[in-house]
């Protein structure tokens, strides 16, 4: 908690804010930290992860990094973290469109790489 944070990166979490790049139209595959590529492609995989707090961990970093709450990577961690919750089917639209997302950020050249 004594942790010193300078005004352009702060840490929630441990995961740095990056103010500088926050509300992004654009998220390059470096400015991903670890943790949340490994989350985030952890949801776009046959076995995606099943505590909800750790994919909403992963959803509040592409809020803030991403295109906010039109996000696909939000949308679909926010989708998935709603399944696990309530135990109801998921949106396969908005998981096809998170896939989509994850090639254009530059995760997996296509979409089928990433399951």
């Amino acid at each position: 908690m004594s942790q010193q944070q300078r005004a352009e990166n702060v840490s929630i979490d441990d995961i740095p804010v990056d103010i500088a790049i926050t509300q992004s139209d654009t998220v390059e595959p470096d400015d991903v930290p670890e943790e949340i590529e490994s989350i985030t492609r952890g949801l776009a995989s046959e076995h995606p992860p099943t505590n909800p707090l750790v994919v909403l961990k992963a959803a509040r970093w592409w809020y803030i990094h991403g295109k906010g709450g039109t996000d696909p990577a939000f949308q679909w961690a926010i989708e998935w973290a709603r399944h696990l919750a309530t135990d109801t089917p998921s949106d396969v639209e908005r998981f096809d469109e998170f896939l989509k997302y994850l090639v254009t950020v530059g995760f997996a050249d296509e979409h089928h790489e990433l399951r």
